[in-house]
């Protein structure tokens, strides 16, 4: 292929245009006048047309060029403005990041994390996506978000997921149900004399209790309310004399914690909050620098009862780049 019009000839063409002077825009382009003038030449015979006439004094534009200086101008100063917010991405210092997140985690995990990088990176635009664990993973499968935090539910084969806490599960009740005076450790076995609400299975708080169906709180082949939210799950709860069953972070998030919460044990099971992303996708500057930020925010942060950091040393390079860890809950 032979020789193209370029950037640089448009640069030199737009510094002869502005000073009328080889010798003058061949110094502001750091340039031998015989160089710039070739360079010139050049794009003549690629256009094929003249571009300047030249006098003993002064080089100005022929009347085929004079339109083409504005285009010239717009096409440069487009191309550095691109080049230079292309930069300011790379460096968090503008851009959006888009974050798709399970409720119980919201309070807990990602409103620190926020308000952390917005102090460093003040002109990055975030948009935030209250989903329960299906809609989280299924927004980062389609691309409509950069990642997700949440429980794994569907365990996509084209998602990562990254495990970054073991949030234990425990009993959640009025103050006033019997189970408050309860003494010693509380099993599961010791919820089947109550009435339970459950979760729906499109949650990944109900799926995950449904790995276990010995050990659900419920009586043989009994009917229980369901709630597909920890808001409906609020307002069954209400009702009075009812208890329920979850992972630390979504019992002591408003407005679930009025009520009581007691772990339990026998066996003792923790839900793994993950980082989701894309297989085999790089993750943006701006994801990295937020999932650093993250992990430094929940290793300085107060833990709620119960909560584990897995992990906790790892760098985000290898904790969230790469790999196919499984979302295997721990027992």
């Amino acid at each position: 292929m032979g020789a193209q019009i370029s950037l640089r000839h448009l640069r030199c063409f737009a510094a002869v245009a502005r000073t009328g002077s080889f010798t003058v825009a061949a110094q502001q382009l750091f340039k031998t006048q015989s160089s710039l003038t070739a360079t010139i030449k050049q794009l003549e015979d690629l256009a094929g047309v003249q571009l300047f006439d030249r006098t003993t004094r002064r080089v100005v534009l022929t009347r085929d060029a004079i339109w083409f200086q504005d285009v010239t101008e717009r096409i440069l100063r487009d191309f550095d403005n691109a080049v230079s917010d292309l930069q300011a991405v790379a460096r968090s210092e503008q851009g959006n990041i888009k974050i798709s997140v399970a409720p119980s985690l919201m309070p807990h995990v990602l409103a620190p994390t926020l308000v952390a990088f917005r102090h460093s990176y003040p002109d990055v635009k975030i948009s935030v996506r209250d989903e329960g664990s299906d809609k989280t993973e299924r927004s980062v499968l389609d691309g409509t978000t950069d990642f997700g935090i949440s429980s794994p539910l569907n365990n996509f084969a084209d998602l990562d997921y990254r495990p970054v806490l073991a949030d234990p599960f425990g009993a959640v009740f009025p103050k006033n149900h019997a189970l408050v005076n309860f003494k010693g450790k509380l099993t599961w076995a010791d919820l089947r004399d109550y009435e339970y609400v459950s979760l729906t299975k499109d949650t990944g708080i109900g799926a995950l209790i449904r790995h276990y169906p010995d050990l659900e709180p419920k009586h043989q082949g009994t009917e229980v309310d369901h709630a597909s939210s920890t808001t409906s799950l609020y307002a069954l709860l209400k009702l009075g004399n009812r208890i329920t069953v979850l992972p630390s972070l979504a019992a002591h998030t408003d407005p679930m914690s009025e009520f009581e919460f007691r772990e339990l044990h026998e066996p003792k099971i923790e839900r793994e909050v993950c980082v989701i992303t894309r297989h085999m996708r790089s993750s943006s500057p701006t994801t990295r620098r937020i999932l650093e930020i993250m992990m430094k925010t929940i290793r300085e942060s107060e833990p709620v009862h119960g909560v584990r950091i897995l992990d906790p040393d790892a760098e985000v390079s290898a904790s969230f780049i790469g790999g196919r860890p499984s979302g295997t809950i721990r027992q």
